[in-house]
C-alpha cells in the first residue's frame, strides 16, 4: 500500500510543501515514486514520519531530528520510549500548571485571596522571562542558545530544583577552596571548573573550553553575574573564572581575553 503526498498531507496535518521540504534535505525521503514520477509514501515512511512530527512537537531543531533517526545504534521503539517520556513530563508539568489555574479560578470563585508563593508555587525558583530580551540579543542566534531552549522547555519543577542543588553544592565546594587558601590555579580548583563545564553541558548546552572561558570572564565583567555569584561567599566570582581560565590552559585551550 503506498500513498500520494496529498494523502499523506491529510493524514498528518502537515502542508504538502513541508512533506517536499523534507524530501529535499533528506528528511524523509519517500519510498517509491509513481510511473509519472510522483511521490508515493508506504508505511514504513508513514512511521518515520510519526517520529519527526513527534521530535518536532517536542523542540527539536530538524537538523537534530535527523541525526536522532539516522543514528544505528537507536532503533525504533528506542525512539518511542524517548518521546513517550519526554511527552510525559511535558504532560505532567502542564497538568500541575491545569491544576493551578483551577485552584487559582476556584479561589476567585469563593473570593479567597491566595498567597504569592501559593500563585507561583508551580514555577518554582525558575524566572524563565528574566533578562529574556537581553539574552536573546546576546545569544538568540547561537546553536548553544537553541540547545538550552530545547531542553528547557522539557524541565520539570523537580529538574529546576535538581540543576540549582547541584549548583549550589558546587558553590559551596569552590568557597570551602577559598576558605582553606586552595589557590584558583590548582588541581583542585580546576576539577571544580571541569565539573562546572560538564554541568553546563549535561543541562543546558554543550560548552566546549573556548566557550566557558568566555563565561568565567563575563561573570567578573558583568556586576549581576558577580552579584549573583558572590552571594555563596565574597570573591567566588574573580576565584570561579581564574579556576575556569586555568582548567581551559591546562586543556590546551586559549583562555586570554587579549588584554
Amino acid at each position: 500500500m503506498s500513498y500520494s503526498v496529498g494523502q499523506v498531507a491529510g493524514f498528518a496535518g502537515v502542508t504538502v510543501r513541508t512533506l517536499h521540504h523534507y524530501d529535499e534535505i533528506g528528511l524523509l525521503r519517500p519510498g517509491a515514486r509513481s510511473a509519472a514520477g510522483h511521490r508515493r509514501y508506504d508505511d514504513a515512511d508513514l512511521d518515520r514520519l510519526q517520529r519527526i512530527l513527534f521530535y518536532r512537537e517536542l523542540g527539536f531543531p530538524l537538523e537534530e531530528v535527523a541525526v536522532l533517526l539516522d543514528d544505528p545504534d537507536i532503533d525504533p521503539q528506542a525512539h518511542l520510549r524517548r518521546q513517550h517520556q519526554l511527552l510525559s513530563d511535558r504532560i505532567e508539568r502542564l497538568r500541575k500548571m491545569a491544576a493551578a489555574v483551577e485552584q487559582a479560578m476556584e479561589a476567585r470563585k469563593m473570593g479567597i485571596n491566595l498567597t504569592p508563593e501559593e500563585k507561583f508555587e508551580v514555577f518554582g525558583d525558575f524566572d524563565p522571562d528574566e533578562h529574556h530580551e537581553e539574552v536573546e540579543q546576546r545569544w538568540g542566534n547561537t546553536e548553544a542558545y537553541k540547545e538550552s531552549q530545547r531542553r528547557a522547555a522539557s524541565y520539570t519543577k523537580e529538574d529546576w530544583k535538581r540543576i540549582q542543588e547541584e549548583a549550589d553544592d558546587l558553590s559551596n565546594r569552590f568557597v570551602a577552596l577559598m576558605g582553606a587558601g586552595t589557590p584558583p590555579t590548582s588541581e583542585a580548583a580546576m576539577d571544580l571548573a571541569e565539573e562546572h563545564r560538564q554541568g553546563i553541558g549535561r543541562n543546558h548546552y554543550e560548552c566546549g573550553y573556548e566557550m566557558h572561558a568566555c563565561l568565567g570572564r563575563m561573570y567578573v565583567s558583568d556586576h549581576r553575574f558577580t552579584e549573583n555569584i558572590d552571594k555563596a561567599g565574597p570573591g567566588l566570582a574573580v576565584y570561579l573564572r581564574d579556576a575556569i581560565l586555568a582548567n581551559a590552559e591546562r586543556h590546551g585551550q586559549e583562555a586570554s581575553d587579549g588584554s
